[in-house]
């Protein structure tokens, strides 16, 4: 592939051998950027194909309680942009699979938006989701984000109409994330099999690979996403929670983790 991005790159990796991307959800900061490093790692020896990285926010729209408590303990850590990005600088040469920031639009505001991408290319990310900024913005913030390299991928929800969707599947870079519920993220137990015909018609409107996340807590709906022909399965909660019930019994988070991974890794290749 030819000027390919390290997303795309992975992706084509992943379906040339016949695989699922396996998508882990962190926040940064929690409890501290240094479990943060050391999960990153954890994650990728586990058999993680991409890993979001979220950057805490005082009012995630997007977020379920799980996440939403996370995101508090990482601000209560003093947790910033600036030093989520000075992290995983420092991960450049060890950690070598394609990290995607997960933000809010006011930060990524805040900073500016030809600042913030600029940043955050020099760390080492590879692409951005911003879950609220709207499509319109989210065409102009592509533009930038390309110009440094990094893929911004969009979001399609259950309630998004056939024609916005078109528009999205063909402005998102990387992949296409798949909202598998209407709502906000959390584990849940069983996973609406609508999303089966919702990736049937994204996939249909072109090549861009399609990734569900939003709700899938453990190894048997990661399979189950895996049989309804997405091309990566984004587990968020059901981790940010193994590693917090770590953490309060006195274990290692970043460990947690790695087994959590390990777990979901071979469900996805079974």
């Amino acid at each position: 592939m030819t000027n390919a991005s390290p997303i795309q790159l992975r992706f084509a990796q992943l379906r040339d051998q016949g695989r699922c991307a396996l998508m882990p959800f962190l926040m940064a900061g929690d409890p501290e950027l240094d479990v943060t490093r050391s999960s990153l790692l954890a994650l990728e020896a586990a058999g993680a194909d991409l890993i979001e990285l979220g950057i805490p926010y005082s009012d995630p729209l997007a977020d379920g309680p799980v996440i939403q408590a996370a995101a508090s303990r990482a601000l209560a850590a003093a947790t910033t942009p600036g030093r989520v990005l000075e992290m995983l600088r420092s991960l450049q040469g060890e950690l070598t699979i394609p990290v995607i920031l997960f933000t809010y639009s006011n930060p990524l505001l805040n900073r500016g938006m030809e600042a913030f991408c600029r940043e955050a290319a020099a760390a080492g990310a590879a692409g951005l989701v911003v879950p609220d900024l709207p499509l319109e913005e989210a065409e102009t913030l592509s533009a930038i984000a390309a110009g440094h390299g990094l893929d911004l991928v969009l979001l399609v929800a259950p309630t998004t109409p056939p024609e916005r969707m078109a528009r999205i599947a063909a402005s998102s870079r990387g992949f296409t994330y798949l909202v598998s519920v209407t709502g906000v993220t959390g584990v849940r137990t069983t996973i609406e099999s609508r999303v089966a015909d919702l990736v049937r018609q994204l996939k249909a409107l072109g090549p861009t690979p399609v990734a569900v996340g939003f709700g899938i807590s453990g190894p048997e709906q990661a399979r189950q996403v895996r049989d309804w022909g997405a091309d990566g399965a984004i587990v968020g909660s059901a981790l940010v929670k193994v590693m917090a019930e770590a953490g309060a019994t006195g274990q290692d988070g970043a460990s947690a983790a790695g087994r959590f991974c390990g777990e979901l890794r071979a469900a996805l290749d079974a």
